[in-house]
């Protein structure tokens, strides 16, 4: 499994990588938009975990710009600040919709069921 994770947090998002690494899931990490679509440019990746704030692009904009890149990768949405509207757009858009601080054994077993279904 390839993983793109991102998130303007780059403690949360090196920490996850890591740990997803040690989950023998195949992992880059971004901080930036920029950085994910250079990744996302360069790299085939299976899934993506995308914030659903960071400054200047909410996650479901930077959704929009990598499916035209890379159609046929599956999404899922993270946030620190569960609103309801929030909640409704990224379980929309996504496979899943998790609220930080994330389980990161739930984590998995939603990215083990988004890429099921392909």
């Amino acid at each position: 499994m390839r993983i793109l994770l991102v998130d303007d947090e780059t403690e949360f998002v090196a920490t996850l990588a890591e740990r997803l690494s040690f989950r023998n899931m195949e992992v880059d990490y971004a901080t930036k938009a920029a950085e994910a679509i250079e990744l996302a440019s360069r790299k085939s990746y299976d899934l993506a975990v995308l914030d659903m704030k960071m400054p200047g692009i909410s996650g479901i904009e930077l959704k929009g710009m990598l499916e035209k890149q890379c159609p046929g990768m599956k999404y899922i949405f993270l946030t620190g600040h569960g609103s309801e509207e929030d909640y409704r757009a990224g379980s929309s858009e996504a496979s899943g919709y998790l609220v930080k601080p994330i389980n990161i054994d739930i984590l998995v077993a939603r990215i083990k069921k988004a890429l099921e279904a392909r």
